[in-house]
């Protein structure tokens, strides 16, 4: 990626960039682009005690994308954006929240069946919310990435339901995404912290970056709460020449839902009992 000519850009083909800034809205969404007239905000709004009605519990790989524009600005982004949900280095690190007894809760899904096995239960991700976000310019001439915004609509006390992994019965630390979201903050932002790519660990980088049809920016989010049920989204903002605008990121137009996990009630899959067991790690 090139210079923009007023700030560093940096490409990394498998490293996520997003900061909440004071200096303009920005939010990207997964899937295809569809455009809308209205205005975001351009700072994060802070949790409310809404019930999070709406919010989906696992995001989709094709989520809708929402491109808002402020007012005398293109409301047509000039890129896509591909929205990868549980974007997890270890199915251990992936836990789901669910409203249900372990003798009622069937055994963990292989791979990529684990967003249908989320759905059908109405599990909800719980501590960490991951995902990967491919942003991918559409038109001849390159668009500048300018900042990653996290808006809070609702906040409540996370319930005390019990929580599950994907894992089997495996420990671990998380290995942290390229952009960190304290969902429990008064205004959330997207952090940089350092990441890997494959496993080689990877220095933070910021916005801005720059983006075209054949030099795309991957940037990594990390979403996590201690003690919260959030339901938030994101706004990418960006320019490409004269025009400019905001793109909303969130799962098929409903805001993505994180809760906290309840680690006194956390269970893991024994597949030689055929039954989840009590996570003692």
């Amino acid at each position: 990626m090139g210079d923009t000519g007023h700030g560093d850009t940096r490409r990394s083909a498998a490293q996520p960039s997003s900061r909440e800034r004071a200096a303009g809205p920005a939010l990207p969404s997964g899937g295809s682009s569809s455009p809308t007239p209205t205005a975001a905000s351009a700072s994060p709004s802070s949790p409310g005690p809404s019930s999070p009605s709406g919010a989906s519990a696992s995001p989709s790989a094709t989520s809708t994308s929402q491109a808002t524009a402020k007012e005398g600005a293109s409301s047509t982004a000039p890129f896509t954006v591909n929205v990868l949900p549980d974007n997890w280095d270890s199915p251990c690190d992936q836990w789901f929240a669910l409203d249900k007894e372990p003798g009622a809760v069937p055994p963990p899904p292989a791979g990529q069946a684990t967003e249908g096995w989320a759905r059908a239960l109405h599990a909800v991700p719980a501590g960490h919310l991951r995902m990967q976000l491919t942003v991918q310019g559409t038109e001849g001439k390159a668009a500048v990435l300018h900042a990653l915004y996290v808006h809070v609509v609702s906040g409540r006390k996370a319930p005390g339901w019990n929580a599950y992994t994907m894992g089997a019965g495996c420990g671990g630390a998380l290995v942290p995404a390229s952009f960190a979201v304290d969902l429990d903050d008064a205004s959330p932002r997207a952090r940089p912290v350092p990441g890997k790519e494959g496993e080689r660990p990877t220095a933070s980088t910021d916005f801005p970056y720059k983006v075209s049809a054949t030099d795309p920016q991957v940037l990594n989010i990390d979403a996590a709460t201690l003690g919260q049920d959030v339901s938030w989204y994101l706004e990418l903002a960006w320019s490409s020449g004269d025009r400019k605008g905001t793109t909303r990121i969130d799962d098929h137009g409903r805001p993505f839902r994180t809760v906290a996990l309840n680690a006194g009630h956390s269970y893991w899959y024994n597949e030689n009992n055929n039954a989840w067991l009590p996570d003692t790690e």
